[in-house]
């Protein structure tokens, strides 16, 4: 007998995408079913760095400080020379964090406990994953998307409002829809393991290989574990040894040391290198997120947190429509988040090109704080605020004082499913109060304190300006002085106010 039944949304994947939009979905009280293919959770620590931007993120959902806690940051890279010397030397890309950008250091948390954590804040908002379920086939119509699953317990027929692909580069969601996904394979194959071993100790990230790619091999220590993952450029030809003898074959070849023992094997994969971005993002009800959309070299760090900010922007798109907002507004997804893929694709090809030439410098551009959505059809410029914060970009954070005496930050005031509103001065016509829209403002007459001039610097907004922000933490729009027209005009178009 098949089983039948219906929610709202049905994610097709359970990777760090997936999970980040089950998030999003279950913290605004909307049905969906998260499901994935495989029998458990992902057991690797394949994306192990969080950038800045997603830092950022991760607090917004509440699971900043347990992935801090159980993590940590990169420890310094230990270049080996042939005659066994060795110089440990900076970090790239490290900056001291700012009252507008309070994160600046990538953490090294490995994928496998990244995940975990998620999906432990997924079950306390009523969540879960339902692992060992494959989509098997699945159509849509102009009300829906009826899927057949594949489950323990049998067939099972779903009828969901929309589909979301983030089942991977191999995506069937991406593949049953027909949708292109060009880019080239960039003519290099590498390893990459969770270990255990001896003869090394966790106080460094070591790096063996002043030959070039062939002969090198990288030992980094995974925070919140006793395991190091081994990276290492392999032949296209043939396929490796991933025991743990054939790991310490390599290692000793590669190091010319017989005292680097690979004891235990935890996880391990041979991939090739790809740089590729689907065609589209969506087709009607099925949208794609994540590795289903795109895939690159792990130069730079990119993925899970391009992943992650792929469902962060599409998760309260997806909320608005589905509580009777505009259906256009999920185009804005593809809008704005494609040309962010391809850039990302072209910086880690970028990257990849230096690390083969042994010259690799990461600089701001990996920590992802410098994304935003300029000229996109949500961020209206009117009138233009050339050299000053516009529309589009990231909403910068700033230490302030509630009129009670009291710190906080702009980020707390964020921190949420809702709309911001912030006003530099109590002037015109109040905003009235509605559901999904929070409205603060500043000054002596208002409810904070901007003692610090933090956010005055950060916005730049001149008297009576108001700025609105996106509940993904990008700004919608600065508005002038006046009523709450302009608001609700802009509000209406997102279907917040309707």
């Amino acid at each position: 007998m098949t089983l039948q039944s219906s929610t709202d949304v049905l994610i097709c994947g359970a990777g760090a995408a997936g999970l980040t939009l089950a998030i999003e979905l279950a913290r605004r009280g909307l049905a969906f079913r998260l499901i994935d293919k495989n029998p458990g959770p992902f057991a690797g620590s394949r994306g192990k760095g969080i950038q800045p931007r997603t830092q950022e993120i991760f607090e917004d959902l509440g699971i900043l400080d347990r992935l801090v806690a159980i993590g940590g940051l990169y420890p310094p890279p230990r270049k080996y020379r042939a005659d066994g010397t060795w110089t440990d030397l900076p970090l790239d890309g490290q900056f001291e964090s700012t009252p507008s950008e309070p994160y600046r250091l990538a953490l090294l948390v490995p994928q496998f406990l990244t995940e975990g954590v998620m999906r432990d804040r997924l079950a306390e908002l009523g969540g879960q994953v339902a692992f060992g379920v494959t989509l098997v086939d699945f159509g849509q119509d102009e009300q829906g998307v009826q899927a057949r699953l594949s489950t323990p317990a049998g067939e099972e027929v779903v009828r969901a409002r929309y589909l979301i692909g983030a089942d991977g580069g191999r995506s069937f969601v991406r593949r049953s829809l027909g949708i292109g996904f060009p880019g080239n394979t960039l003519g290099m194959r590498a390893v990459v393991a969770d270990v255990t071993l001896e003869g090394l100790a966790p106080d460094a990230w070591h790096q063996f290989g002043e030959g070039g790619m062939d002969a090198f091999v990288s030992l980094c220590p995974l925070r919140g574990t006793d395991l190091f993952q081994l990276q290492a450029p392999v032949p296209q030809e043939g396929e490796p040894d991933l025991s743990a003898a054939g790991l310490t074959r390599l290692v000793a070849q590669r190091t010319g040391r017989d005292d680097i023992v690979v004891d235990s094997v935890s996880w391990a994969s041979a991939y090739d290198m790809n740089a590729r971005l689907a065609d589209r993002y969506r087709i009607e009800r099925v949208l794609l997120v994540g590795d289903a959309a795109h895939v690159h070299p792990p130069t730079g760090g990119q993925g899970l947190n391009t992943s992650v900010q792929d469902a962060y922007n599409l998760g309260w798109k997806l909320a608005a429509v589905l509580g009777g907002g505009p259906e256009s507004l999920l185009d804005t997804y593809e809008e704005e988040r494609r040309p962010i893929a391809a850039d990302v694709l072209g910086l880690s090809t970028k990257l990849l090109d230096q690390a083969q030439r042994g010259e690799m410098r990461r600089g701001r551009e990996v920590d992802q704080l410098g994304i935003g959505y300029a000229g996109s059809t949500l961020a209206p410029e009117n009138p233009q605020r050339n050299g000053r914060l516009r529309a589009g970009d990231r909403a910068p954070d700033a230490p302030i004082r509630g009129a009670a005496g009291q710190p906080t930050r702009l980020f707390e005031l964020f921190k949420g499913a809702h709309w911001t509103l912030l006003c530099s001065a109590t002037t015109g016509e109040p905003v009235a109060p509605r559901p999904g829209l929070r409205s603060y403002c500043f000054g002596t007459r208002g409810g904070f304190l901007d003692d610090a001039h933090h956010f005055g610097d950060a916005y730049a907004l001149a008297a009576g300006e108001r700025v609105l922000v996106r509940p993904d933490g990008y700004i919608g729009a600065i508005l002038p002085p006046g009523g709450a027209g302009p608001v609700d005009e802009y509000l209406r178009r997102v279907g917040v106010c309707r």
